[in-house]
């Protein structure tokens, strides 16, 4: 027989950003609990709401089955004497199971007793599933209240636990287990009584609760858009956000406020950051994206009197405009760049010196590379000097989220060139994986000074990143420069740059490799970056033997590879080229070695010779422009020739010269494709 089951734990509030993962892992414990007992079961569904965390399990087995269980015992060697006669680890074992020796089974390498368990009632056993899924939640910190010494994230209320119809008899975490809910904490406090598993959510909803997260999640989605697009806006709505609100709520109902438009003269991040981060509002955006006057709060009840709860929002968001709008009208009464001042007595790390030196360092080094991007060798100089001024304002002092777009605001009203402005925001891009990158070339050189001043100073002083640990975020950092380098199409050399880097410490580092080091940590980024691509690992290794310093040349040999690896003559070709490297690994060939046409004798070698040579000739304008793929288009048309002169030509010859020189011909094939990539990789 099959029955619906349904357990609900009740709480005081529960953290609304850990909400939904205790409640996956009650689910997930209550699945592997009834796994490991064998009880069958069909769709399970978790419910959570801010006081309770419920799961409904559809068709659960009332019965476990009988079950053979199989108890390993010693080896056969020690349970039996010379003589045959059992040994007293084989009749404790015996003992120990409660038969005589004749009923273990000895035919294994260990003895082994094999019983049959009658299958208990799923009613005896339910008990102990939830507690179990309960006690292995992932809680931080837990809490305990009252005398009780039970312990959980928050205090227990309630607990339902319900078999078909009938309550499942036990008590946990303090709660004896019944038939009765509770309602919303306002509109229904009194007990609510589930009449079945299958009605739960009917009869909670009756009560102003909508247990399912997903149902209220939606609604408020729903209900906050069609809000913001009366208010001729648009809703920021994060998935975090609203994730933590719906959290928050049990009966969810939003509702537009608003504040005075005076506080649109503030930074609109700033607002932003304040109302969504302390006051979880949804902000609105015009049609240009500017901030509107307006917001949207989600109550947790069906007010009479709805205008009340609105009065009160706007009355609590308004000192917090106010404080960012005292912080920015106090910052603006100091140029930015006297902020520099204050940066010489803040610490950049105890060995590598002041937030003020790292500054001046990047100043340099975006000077550098914006001239050879194509920008303003100033203008980089200027923003990368200015890069870290807002560190020491108001403003990012009270809102760290700012840094960089603070900057921006300051650095507009003192009247620096637009670019510079804009590079003061732009140096931290790309943040996160998929975030956009600078726009401005004045900002991707002082993005590019930034990261890879972090990368050699941190290097510099022996402290890279080991296994998960990376404190300074240099595997984050080092991916943003590559993705700036490549997506720009900018012909930089890494290499040269970093060496420029590890000269602007001066004295400061204590690792002599730095630069090496650094060097091969950035080499060590691309097949994280291109096998989230769908690139496989052998093709980026094929690109990463060769260790082209410059990253857009990278990206235009692996896309080379890549579509090489599809061609017909990719495989055998690449068998080839490891014939050829394992021949040149036991030989030694001077480098430039000429091929000498009079020792070619042969009809396979003449032909390949001669192919080889047309190559040459052909391919030196493709690898100048770096048209990697049509050069190794090119290339593909020599499977013949190699084939034939593999099959029908003795490499190993007698002759030391006739020897000698069809190493060289195979060296300089070797040499075309090396001058892409090292394509015997591709035999895995």
């Amino acid at each position: 027989m099959n029955k619906d089951f349904l357990v609900e734990l009740g709480t005081e509030e529960l953290p609304p950003k850990a909400l939904n993962t205790l409640a996956g892992s009650f689910r997930d414990g209550i699945v592997k609990g009834l796994a490991a007992a064998g009880l069958a079961h069909g769709e399970v569904k978790l419910f959570a709401a801010p006081r309770r965390l419920a799961v409904f399990v559809a068709g659960l087995a009332t019965q476990q089955p009988d079950r053979s269980i199989s108890i390993d015992g010693p080896p056969a060697k020690a349970a039996f004497d010379a003589d045959g006669n059992p040994t007293q680890a084989a009749l404790g074992f015996a003992k120990k199971n409660g038969v005589d020796i004749s009923a273990i089974d000895k035919s294994g390498e260990k003895l082994r007793f094999v019983k049959e368990q009658k299958g208990s009632a799923a009613t005896a056993l339910l008990t102990g599933i939830v507690a179990q899924s309960l006690n292995d939640l992932p809680i931080a910190k837990r809490m305990r209240w009252g005398a009780s010494r039970v312990e959980f994230v928050r205090p227990t209320q309630w607990l339902v636990m319900l078999l078909g119809d009938e309550v499942v008899d036990g008590e946990i975490l303090a709660q004896k287990a019944g038939r009765e809910s509770r309602g919303h904490r306002f509109h229904a406090p009194k007990p609510v009584r589930i009449s079945a598993p299958s009605s739960y959510a009917e009869d909670l909803r009756a009560a102003w609760v909508i247990a399912d997260f997903d149902e209220r999640r939606t609604l408020i989605l729903d209900k906050v858009k069609a809000l913001a697009a009366a208010e001729n806006g648009e809703a920021i709505i994060p998935d975090a956000l609203l994730d933590e609100v719906t959290n928050l709520v049990e009966w969810p109902v939003p509702l537009v406020c608003s504040f005075e438009e005076r506080f649109l003269a503030v930074p609109q991040e700033a607002l932003i950051v304040t109302m969504q981060d302390n006051q979880k509002y949804f902000c609105l955006l015009d049609v240009n994206k500017k901030l509107l006057p307006r917001f949207i709060t989600v109550a947790n009840i069906e007010s009479s009197h709805p205008d009340y709860i609105v009065a009160g929002n706007e009355k609590v968001v308004r000192p917090r405009l106010t404080d960012a709008e005292f912080f920015f009208n106090q910052d603006k009464k100091t140029r930015l760049e006297t902020r520099n001042e204050r940066l010489q007595t803040v610490v950049f790390q105890a060995q590598l010196g002041s937030v003020y030196e790292k500054a001046q360092r990047i100043s340099a080094l975006a000077g550098v590379i914006a001239a050879a991007i194509g920008g303003e060798r100033a203008l980089g100089e200027r923003a990368g000097l200015l890069s870290k001024c807002d560190l020491a304002t108001e403003m990012v002092s009270e809102f760290p989220e700012l840094q960089g777009v603070a900057g921006f605001y300051y650095a507009s009203h003192d009247g620096e060139p637009a670019e510079v402005a804009r590079a003061l925001d732009e140096q931290y891009q790309p943040r996160f994986a998929g975030d956009a990158l600078p726009a401005s070339k004045t900002g991707a050189a002082v993005a590019l000074a930034d990261k890879l001043d972090t990368l050699v100073g941190i290097f510099g002083i022996n402290q890279p990143p080991t296994g998960s640990k990376d404190p300074f975020a240099l595997r984050r950092s080092a991916i943003g420069l590559l993705r700036i380098i490549i997506e720009k199409s900018y012909e930089l050399d890494v290499q040269a740059l970093v060496t420029n880097a590890v000269a602007l410490y001066g004295d400061k580092l204590a690792n002599k490799n730095t630069a090496s080091d650094v060097f091969e940590f950035l080499l060590g980024r691309y097949r994280a970056m291109y096998e989230e691509q769908g690139i496989k690992a052998e093709i980026i290794l094929a690109v990463q033997a060769l260790k082209p310093a410059q990253p857009y040349d990278f990206d235009q040999r692996v896309k080379a590879v890549a579509h090489f690896a599809t061609l017909p003559d990719a495989v055998p070709l690449a068998a080839g080229n490891k014939r050829v490297s394992n021949i040149l690994a036991k030989e030694t060939v001077s480098e430039g070695a000429a091929v000498n046409a009079a020792l070619l004798t042969e009809p396979a070698e003449i032909a390949l010779a001669a192919a080889v040579a047309v190559l040459e000739k052909e391919l030196a304008p493709l690898f100048a422009r770096h048209d990697y793929t049509a050069a190794l288009t090119r290339l593909a048309a020599l499977r013949p020739q190699v084939d034939d002169f593999f099959n029908q030509v003795m490499v190993m010859a007698d002759d030391a010269e006739v020897r000698t020189n069809r190493i060289a011909l195979l060296s300089t094939l070797r040499g075309l494709f090396l001058q892409v990539a090292d394509i015997s990789l591709l035999q895995g």
